[in-house]
C-alpha cells in the first residue's frame, strides 16, 4: 500500500504529526532516534511512503532507502564514536516485525560490548547438498524480473 496511512505511527512521524528526534530526511526516507534505544544513537530509518514489508517496497524506492541507511550508519559511527553498527530489518509478523511499515534499525555498536551475530539470533540448521540445490532452484524461479 503506497502513500501514507493515517494510523501508522511511522507515517505520522514522517508527516510531523508526532514528535520525533529526526536526524535525516530526504525525498525517500526519514530517520529518527528510537524511543527505546539499544544504545545511544539507535536510529530508525523508514520509507517516506507506506509499504508494510521489504517485499512490498517498489524497486525504485529500495535503493534510495538503503542509501539513507548507509548515510545514517556513517553519521552514527562518526557521531557516537561507535566501532560499528548493527542493521536490523524484519518483514512480517513471523520475523518479529511490530510496526507494519518498512524500516531499518541502525544501532551503534562498541568494542566493549558482546557482539551479537545472526547465529546469536537463530541457531544454525544444517542442510545437505541436495537440499541446497532444491532451495536454489526454488529461489531462482521466484526472483522478480
Amino acid at each position: 500500500m503506497a502513500g501514507q496511512v493515517n494510523d501508522c505511527i511511522f507515517c505520522r512521524i514522517v508527516r510531523g504529526t508526532i514528535k520525533s528526534w529526526k536526524v535525516y530526511e530526504d525525498k525517500w526516507a526519514t530517520a529518527f532516534l528510537d524511543i527505546n534505544p539499544r544504545n545511544p544513537g539507535h536510529t530508525i530509518v523508514v520509507s517516506n511512503s507506506h509499504h508494510e514489508t521489504i517485499m512490498d517496497l517498489p524497486e525504485e524506492k529500495a535503493g534510495p532507502l538503503f542509501n539513507a541507511v548507509r548515510k545514517v550508519s556513517i553519521a552514527i559511527v562518526n557521531g557516537t564514536d561507535a566501532d560499528g553498527v548493527s542493521i536490523a530489518q524484519s518483514s512480517g509478523a513471523s520475523a518479529g516485525q511490530l510496526i507494519r511499515h518498512v524500516h531499518f534499525h541502525v544501532i551503534p555498536r562498541f568494542s566493549d560490548q558482546d557482539a551479537v551475530s545472526i547465529e546469536g539470533i537463530l541457531p544454525i540448521k544444517k542442510t545437505t547438498d541436495a537440499e541446497r540445490s532444491e532451495i536454489v532452484k526454488k529461489l531462482m524461479s521466484k526472483i522478480p524480473k
